[in-house]
């Protein structure tokens, strides 16, 4: 289990002196103004309590040196005292006990390493007196390298400061101190105010070492990250391996601060059984100063480019809000100025056989009439004036039932034959009189076709679009036909078993491609001046193709340009599929 101490290398308290004997028992500890009302609580007890489980068997090796050749030995150290671990230098001599005169003890001064803020490492060590330890290879190596402290730190400082990209310094700085201290792993965790937890954002480890990277820790099951986010000052951990193959090692926590903030914690482990050297922890410290604010830089720019992407695209959004409201504004004045012609026209429109009405009805009353027959000629003409007139108020309450959504069709079967035998009574004299060549033609069945519609209603779309075909072509044909597309459909929750296509096609006037977007448009009409010269509200096309969508079916306009013609198709349900007569078959009944 982790037992969290803190360093505190600038600290002016005084010495530490403590005497223990060979096996590390502590006889006598005084160290004035850090632990002086706790001393009583370290007699006794093993010097490890002092130095920690990493640190203590180096120590006592050299404690068995001095014993044996009576030289003193001077090196620097972590000391544990209190929760405190402070850099020391420290002296160790052979030393006499009162109550143990025939006993050779040792004796332990220390005093506190201060380390000047931005003085060259080579002279500070020169006025400390500072000598390598030849016991460990691993802080011989360091001592041996301090003459290019000041170059390896600025290099790793100056590689975070080049750039604003949090992973980037996240990764550098594990990098950087790992290969610097030869370290077993290096974590960056980032630190979340919020949530309380800090996620490993990079990581330098060891190959034979699980990673890491991408683990969430609660501070409020790590004592040493709690520490060291509430202390802002670094904690020395020591833990046992749970396969006990490589003894205990220490991990020293630090926190990456700006302005007093913290905002990552840097997690350091040593190797087992290597010891953290003071040096090590301050070359740390001096570090993390810069790392806190590199971090701290990186988020402001990364929150403030986020900031902008988010204005920009607020920006953008705005941009095609306005586009919209604009393209709306647009179509709003459109529908305004086509419902004031389609008004105009049909105001047109009905005055025209309403005047009829009138007029002819003026003639027989004013007793006009020359003789009984051109009386009767006189009614008939105003008879057709009011279905002229007629028909056109149906246009136009159809279209407004459309627009309410109010228009209820009832759907049943249809039979194809019927209904192209009245289309043809209806339409055939009018094309004739046009002098039009008028054809219809049925696909060739053994049995009845038969339609799931409104007969009304496909009878009106027909009536409509031959009337138009008619009204719209000065010379040539119309040809109306019908095709069986059997093909599942599923209308209405139900599967049928196909689709009539019906086409009304014609040798006329035509529209231009440019024109034909507004054929369904409602109020729509195509060429205000080519509905006065023909007649008619514009709507019949609006109408059809509503009824037509309502019964399951769609309308299509077909057009190659003006002059070029034009064919009108649409599909209503197959109510239940023919039997499609042989090709030799229809010959020989033709």
């Amino acid at each position: 289990m982790a037992v969290p101490v803190t360093v505190d290398s600038a600290s002016d308290s005084a010495s530490l002196e403590v005497i223990h004997d060979p096996q590390g028992q502590i006889v006598s500890i005084h160290w004035p103004d850090t632990i002086p009302l706790e001393s009583e609580r370290y007699l006794q007890e093993s010097i490890g309590k002092l130095f920690g489980p990493v640190a203590v068997v180096p120590y006592l090796k050299r404690a068995a040196q001095v014993l044996a050749d009576g030289q003193p030995q001077q090196f620097q150290c972590v000391i544990r005292c209190g929760p405190h671990p402070v850099g020391l230098d420290f002296s160790l001599s052979v030393a006499s006990w009162p109550d143990d005169p025939d006993r050779q003890y040792l004796r332990g001064q220390g005093s506190i390493l201060t380390v000047t803020r931005g003085e060259r490492m080579p002279q500070h060590l020169s006025t400390m007196g500072i000598v390598a330890d030849p016991a460990s290879s691993a802080q011989a190596g360091l001592l041996a390298n301090l003459s290019n402290y000041h170059g390896v730190l600025t290099n790793i400082a100056s590689n975070i400061r080049k750039t604003l990209e949090l992973n980037t310094i996240w990764q550098q700085t594990v990098d950087g101190l790992g290969s610097l201290l030869d370290l077993h792993r290096c974590l960056v965790c980032d630190y979340s105010v919020a949530m309380q937890t800090l996620d490993v954002v990079a990581e330098f480890h060891r190959p034979e070492l699980q990673p890491c990277l991408g683990q969430t820790f609660e501070l409020t099951h790590k004592s040493d990250f709690r520490c060291t986010i509430n202390t802002l000052k670094p904690v020395l951990s020591d833990f046992e391996r749970e396969d006990n193959d490589n003894g205990p090692y220490t991990v020293l926590t630090v926190a990456t601060c700006y302005r007093d903030e913290p905002n990552s914690v840097l997690l350091l482990q040593m190797p087992p059984h290597r010891p953290w050297h003071p040096l090590e922890i301050e070359l740390v410290n001096e570090l993390t100063d810069q790392v806190g604010t590199a971090i701290a830089h990186a988020k402001l720019f990364g929150a403030s480019r986020t900031l902008a992407d988010d204005l920009q695209k607020a920006n953008e959004k705005l941009i095609d809000k306005n586009d919209e409201l604009e393209e709306a504004r647009r179509y709003a004045e459109e529908a305004s100025r086509l419902k004031s012609e389609f008004l105009a026209n049909t105001s047109h429109e009905l005055r025209t056989p309403l005047n009829g009405m009138i007029g002819f009805l003026r003639l027989v009353l004013d007793g006009m009439a020359d003789d009984p027959e051109e009386q009767e000629e006189f009614i008939e003409e105003a008879h057709k004036s009011a279905l002229h007139l007629l028909n056109l108020i149906n246009d136009v309450l159809d279209i407004a039932k459309i627009e309410a959504g109010k228009m209820e069709i009832d759907l049943t079967a249809v039979s194809l034959q019927e209904l192209f035998c009245d289309v043809e009574n209806f339409t055939r004299p009018q094309a004739e009189q046009r002098g039009l060549q008028f054809d219809m033609k049925l696909p060739a069945t053994l049995d009845e076709i038969k339609l799931y519609g409104n007969y009304q209603r496909i009878l009106q779309v027909l009536l409509n679009l031959i009337g138009n075909a008619i009204k719209f072509t000065p010379e040539g044909s119309v040809t109306i036909s019908a095709e069986v597309k059997p093909q599942n459909v599923r209308f209405q929750g139900r599967v049928w078993p196909g689709h009539i296509k019906i086409s009304v096609e014609d040798t006329g006037i035509g529209v231009s491609l440019e024109k034909q977007n507004r054929l369904f448009q409602t109020f729509s009409q195509v060429d205000g001046e080519r509905t006065r010269q023909y007649g008619g509200t514009g709507l019949g096309l609006a109408i059809s193709q509503r009824l037509i969508e309502a019964m399951g079916g769609k309308v299509q306009f077909i057009s190659m340009g003006e002059g070029l013609g034009s064919t009108v198709t649409f599909t209503t349900i197959l109510y239940q599929e023919p039997v499609i007569m042989a090709e030799t078959e229809s010959k020989q009944s033709a």
